[in-house]
């Protein structure tokens, strides 16, 4: 049995509906959106993952973005008063303090960075200039609540801008991540037939993972 629950790392609705799934429900095994060293960051948030020195094994563009979107979560998770990440840190602290079993299913942040520098063509690098000095001077506000996980309407436009404006981006940080993660979890299903296994991952992969998984099992 997979239950695939889908997160907003920085939503407040998300922490109540990882307690619950995991008090609740009782998974045998958790699986999360997350790679060994990011899982090291998030217990241990002094030690940088990506740092200067890394620039020339993921790529400048990857770096820079790494970068930049670390700044954004944390920003973003400022003013809604969460850290980013949190619900994966409360994850793994109630399956330690209950003894199941944690499956990291992403794949190594340092190969998606890596190949987002790869990617990245010189049309989309100047919309995302465009894009994040647009960001930086305009006040309009998003139209969901950021301390809840949007609605699915919601995820599927914002989805379909990024594929038309990013569609490099989007295969690299989503399409190409999503077919590992339910790989590894139609091979975590394989071995453990007779297991609930919660799955946590963002909110924006869980559809096209149900897709993948539901054509491998």
């Amino acid at each position: 049995m997979l239950t695939l629950l889908g997160t907003s790392h920085i939503a407040r609705q998300s922490l109540t509906e990882v307690r619950k799934a995991i008090e609740e429900d009782k998974p045998d095994i958790i699986a999360l959106e997350l790679d060994r060293g990011r899982l090291e960051s998030l217990l241990n948030p002094q030690k940088q993952k990506i740092r200067l020195r890394d620039m020339a094994r993921v790529g400048v563009k990857g770096w820079l973005f790494a970068q930049l979107g670390a700044w954004a979560e944390k920003k973003l998770g400022k003013h809604v008063g969460v850290a980013p990440g949190a619900e994966m840190l409360i994850a793994v602290r109630l399956a330690r303090e209950k003894k199941i079993p944690i499956a990291l299913i992403d794949q190594d942040i340092s190969v998606t960075l890596k190949r987002f520098s790869n990617a990245l063509t010189w049309r989309e690098k100047g919309r995302f200039v465009w894009d994040v000095l647009s960001g930086m001077v305009s006040r309009k506000k998003p139209d969901f609540d950021l301390r809840t996980v949007p609605a699915q309407d919601v995820l599927d436009r914002l989805i379909k801008q990024v594929k038309v404006r990013y569609p490099n981006v989007y295969r690299v940080l989503v399409t190409e991540r999503n077919q590992v993660m339910a790989k590894r979890l139609h091979t975590l299903l394989r071995a453990n037939p007779d297991k609930h296994i919660l799955a946590i991952v963002g909110a924006g992969h869980v559809e096209e993972m149900e897709d993948l998984l539901h054509k491998t099992i």
